[in-house]
């Protein structure tokens, strides 16, 4: 293996970046919750998502400079290298803005670079004796973050066109970035499945299952749909419990102060008896379902409704 050397020119991270316009875009990341990764979940050094697009391209886009030596030539003269570097950078500049997330055009230009850089990789390597497996120029090769935090690297990877792998020694990390890189890929291009249904239960138009529902719009929709269903079941839930409180307090007034007429005794004896003896036990369900599990199971359901909008793709 060592009579065969894997031929690769410099990237252009090597040589250089437009990091005023990257260190711009991060910084007005900051700013942005509205659709970012760091709303479904908190996590501490997550990388800004401009800079992780920014890195990824440039590693592996080749800089068009002259290079020769390890037994190939690559590369234009100074001038030519130059106007190419600059509109490489250019590419990046729109790469990194957060208007151009979701930009397919700003994105194809990217994937297009990527895909012309690795098919120049593939010919200088074409006489390697693992060409076949190694260098296929119609397969990229794949990103592997073992150590993904966030997910903010594996996540720019897959929108730059490639397979991506993460991993991480945290439970929560793991389930950030499934949610992030492996459920919705399952899902794209998909129609949601709660579209032959709405919220009060009548058929929907013609028009919404005709539509096109590119990316992770659909598993969106999907989330948004069942997060607000989430929440009226809980409101219903809630309501119920708040009126089996208030007649169980009702109750217990009558008991400790007594009627004061026998026909007030009939308007103000609710219908609901708990017995001395298990007075205590259903204070203590009343206090589970009251502060307990009706709460979180709301406020679960808010967080589904307010942040399906993330772009996943």
């Amino acid at each position: 293996m060592t009579n065969y050397p894997i031929k690769s020119p410099r990237k252009l991270i090597e040589v250089a970046l437009p990091l005023d316009a990257i260190n711009a875009a991060c910084a007005r990341e900051k700013s942005i919750r509205h659709g970012h990764p760091s709303t479904l979940h908190l996590w501490w050094a997550r990388r800004p998502l401009a800079a992780a697009r920014a890195v990824i391209f440039a590693q592996l886009v080749n800089d068009p400079g002259y290079q020769q030596g390890g037994g190939f030539k690559y590369g234009k003269n100074k001038k030519d290298a130059a106007i190419e570097r600059k509109r490489l950078f250019k590419i990046i500049e729109d790469l990194v803005l957060w208007e151009n997330t979701t930009n397919e055009e700003v994105l194809e230009r990217a994937r297009a670079e990527i895909r012309r850089s690795w098919r120049e990789v593939c010919e200088l390597n074409k006489d390697h004796p693992q060409a076949a497996g190694l260098f296929n120029p119609d397969k990229l090769p794949a990103l592997h973050d073992p150590f993904a935090g966030g997910g903010a690297i594996p996540l720019e990877a897959q929108r730059l066109g490639l397979e991506a792998y993460a991993s991480d020694l945290n439970p929560v990390a793991v389930l950030i970035n499934k949610a992030m890189i492996e459920i919705p890929p399952k899902f794209a291009g998909r129609p949601p499945v709660s579209l032959l249904q709405s919220r009060q239960g009548t058929k929907k138009k013609e028009l919404d299952l005709e539509r096109e529902w590119p990316g992770a719009t659909g598993l969106a929709e999907d989330v948004r749909y069942y997060g607000a269903w989430m929440r009226e079941e809980a409101q219903k839930r809630r309501s119920a419990s708040d009126t089996f409180i208030r007649r169980w307090k009702s109750r217990r007034r009558w008991r400790r102060n007594g009627p004061t007429s026998s026909r007030s005794s009939a308007r103000s004896s609710p219908s609901l008896f708990i017995s001395g003896r298990g007075l205590l036990k259903a204070r203590t369900q009343l206090l589970l379902m009251s502060k307990c599990l009706l709460p979180p199971i709301f406020s679960c359901a808010s967080m589904l409704e307010r942040r399906c909008s993330f772009n996943l793709l």
